[in-house]
């Protein structure tokens, strides 16, 4: 990983201009006339920055509205604490398709510390809303595996029926293409139950087209994926909204 530094939003605008980047790691918190908020509205009306893969990294206490502003402008929101670098070290790894082989040594250590003994997955529970039974019972064996505790559901009545008996549920992952009832609605549905209006849902696309994203956060997902899942991205994107 090859990594480039900027004191403000004035030098970060023009360094994107003179060379590619991958990723951008921004602190909200900027010195200057330009604020993290107004570069990350910059990158986005700019179609040359459309792949620009963008992770903020602050300490800034978000309210509800900053974050969902945030969510829809960056890709994910690392918060600083103690446990932040390995956080944010997952999180790039996550959105540049990084491979942990191509890591340096103590990359690698500071991920093993992040993900020891299943600390963040084990015993946490999932809703997975799925109609086909092969993609359920592949996913479910790859989350028991991390001792993951899995709650199926084939349709969108069956998940908000589910939900509402089984509030212990931390985390749901969301096939868009549902009989019935598709995955944004239900996630209309479940977003407007005030218990749940914070709960992680992870919509699974079809296929990673243009505007899925901003279609899936729109419903009121709190992420994507695009089938087929790949393991590595899913079980790092449980663990940033778990962190949470």
């Amino acid at each position: 990983m090859q990594i480039t530094a900027a004191t403000d939003a004035e030098t970060a605008l023009r360094l994107l201009e003179q060379q590619h980047f991958d990723c951008l790691v921004l602190d909200l918190r900027l010195p200057g006339r330009i604020s993290g908020h107004q570069l990350l509205e910059e990158i986005q009306h700019q179609a040359r920055y459309q792949d620009l893969a963008t992770v903020v990294y602050t300490g800034k206490v978000l309210s509800s509205e900053e974050e969902h502003r945030l969510n829809q402008l960056a890709r994910s929101i690392v918060l600083k604490d103690v446990r932040s670098p390995e956080r944010l070290l997952d999180q790039a790894t996550l959105r540049l398709h990084t491979h942990v082989a191509d890591l340096s040594e103590h990359q690698v250590a500071l991920l093993r510390a992040l993900h020891s003994d299943q600390v963040v997955l084990a015993r946490r529970n999932v809703l997975l809303v799925d109609d086909d039974m092969r993609n359920v019972f592949a996913m479910t064996s790859v989350l028991e595996r991390y001792g993951m505790v899995v709650l199926p559901a084939e349709s969108g009545p069956e998940a908000l029926a589910k939900l509402e008996a089984h509030p212990e549920v931390e985390v749901v992952l969301m096939d868009v293409m549902l009989p019935e009832m598709d995955g944004y609605k239900v996630t209309h549905a479940i977003r407007r139950q005030e218990q749940f209006k914070s709960l992680p849902i992870i919509a699974l696309t079809a296929k990673a087209m243009k505007g899925d994203r901003e279609k899936c956060l729109e419903a009121g997902c709190s992420d994507y994926l695009s089938k087929p899942v790949d393991v590595e991205q899913l079980l790092s994107v449980l663990r940033l909204w778990l962190h949470r």
